[in-house]
């Protein structure tokens, strides 16, 4: 005799639901080893320790055979083989809200500064679909940051992605302090991946200040924390900015540093199994890179967002893999120079070596032929200084080395600016132009 259908399914209805769940096979360096039915890439778990108060949060990082790998994203110790690995419902996604704005967060996307819990509107996913290329908007007006070198030199465009490369101590920190105080962007969001803790409140306090952090949001993630969760953060404060894009704001991303970045998915993918490739990178290193980047730029409804990474170089070498690679998928980079932050030149930034690919379609013609000539005195003047150390320069033999000595001193004045110093982009293309104007005199009276 066969039941109804209703009665059947009420029947099912009354049964308490079953989760399935996995356990941990096999606990060794920086990831786990486990069995967990329906697995899938990126999935969050959380693995429940017999007499802990909380349940260790994990992803799932790979694959193989019928195991899973987890990458835990905090403290691990009391981790055994059997521990229970319990599936989380949705995917990784981060609660977003307009009261974000002025608060410091973790990875998680969590309140650190001690402020009021944040009210979510929204869930964001740490890694959405790609736009459609065609659907989104063009880079065509500038976007200022107060600085005058990088606005009358290096014009970057509103959705334009540029990588600040540097040394160690050159004033890359510094200098993003600037932009996130003195930009136009309607919010600022500051990702500090692999900062020591020391760093992360002198920043907040000192470089952003009140009033950058007025309408910023920082996500920080110290090195001391997980690989995984040094990631997370990354991928975090990109879907806070893809949030605030898609609102119609600017959004500035500010990211330091994009190579602690790929140092932290070099660990993890080294303890996944991955070969190590270019100076011990596996490939999962460089392939993080334009993850994250391609998510920033012009969106589909006005909405943007323009963004500088920082690269951190070693050696101060311009060669450093991870720079490249980040320089080939960005529009334009910064080079800080360290000796010209030894000499005391502060933003540090070495104007003949950085450029801004976007320039040409987001300023005059004028600013951009002003900003041309004035890179080819720099390029005299460097020359001639150059010679002027061997002993080897005379006034008066080759009329453009005087002309670019003659004009060093206005240049080295314009591009030098206080970190508490903000300029408008008006003020600094005026300025070039007005330089240019009384270059292009001296050069008819020298005959050239």
């Amino acid at each position: 005799m066969s039941l109804p259908w209703n009665d059947i399914r009420a029947a099912l209805d009354a049964e308490p639901p079953v989760r399935l769940s996995g356990r941990v096979i096999r606990v060794g360096g920086l990831v786990l080893q486990g069995l967990m039915p329906g697995a899938k890439m990126g999935m969050m778990c959380r693995l429940h320790i017999p007499g802990a108060v909380e349940s260790v949060p994990a992803e799932v990082v790979a694959l193989r055979d019928g195991e899973v790998s987890l990458m835990p994203l905090s403290a691990v110790s009391g981790i055994t083989v059997g521990t229970e690995i319990e599936p989380v419902d949705h995917d990784p996604s981060v609660p977003v809200g307009d009261d974000m704005v002025g608060r410091v967060l973790d990875g998680w996307g969590r309140p650190i500064d001690g402020g009021a819990p944040l009210r979510a509107s929204a869930r964001y996913p740490l890694q959405p679909p790609p736009l459609n290329p065609m659907e989104r908007g063009l880079i065509e007006r500038p976007l200022s940051v107060g600085i005058r070198a990088v606005d009358g030199m290096l014009t970057c465009g509103e959705g334009q992605r540029l990588v600040v490369m540097a040394g160690a101590g050159v004033g890359k920190s510094t200098m993003l302090g600037m932009m996130a105080r003195n930009t136009e962007a309607d919010v600022t969001v500051v990702a500090l991946i692999g900062e020591r803790s020391r760093e992360v409140k002198s920043f907040v306090q000192q470089e952003l200040g009140e009033e950058g952090l007025s309408r910023s949001v920082v996500v920080s993630s110290t090195s001391n924390t997980s690989v995984a969760l040094r990631i997370r953060a990354a991928r975090t404060a990109t879907a806070i900015a893809e949030y605030f894009r898609d609102q119609g704001l600017r959004v500035l991303l500010l990211m330091d540093s994009l190579t602690r970045v790929c140092m932290a998915q070099r660990e993890l993918g080294l303890a996944t199994g991955e070969p190590p490739t270019t100076r011990g990178y596996p490939p999962s290193a460089f392939a993080i890179i334009p993850q994250l980047l391609e998510r920033a730029g012009p969106g589909v409804n006005g909405g943007s967002i323009t963004a500088y990474y920082t690269a951190l170089l070693e050696s101060d070498d311009l060669g450093d893999p991870i720079g490249d690679a980040i320089k080939a998928v960005t529009d334009g980079h910064i080079v800080l120079s360290r000796k010209l932050a030894d000499s005391g030149h502060f933003p540090a930034i070495d104007v003949l070596q950085s450029t801004s690919r976007v320039m040409s379609e987001v300023v005059s013609l004028n600013h951009r032929q002003a900003a041309a000539d004035l890179r080819r005195v720099m390029a005299n003047l460097s020359e001639a200084e150059e010679l002027q150390t061997f002993g080897a320069y005379r006034r008066g033999e080759v009329p453009r080395f005087d002309l670019a000595m003659d004009f060093g001193t206005p240049l080295r004045t314009y591009l030098r600016q206080l970190s508490d110093e903000s300029t408008r982009f008006e003020i600094s293309r005026d300025a070039i132009l007005k330089m240019v104007e009384a270059l292009r005199t001296s050069e008819q009276e020298m005959g050239l």
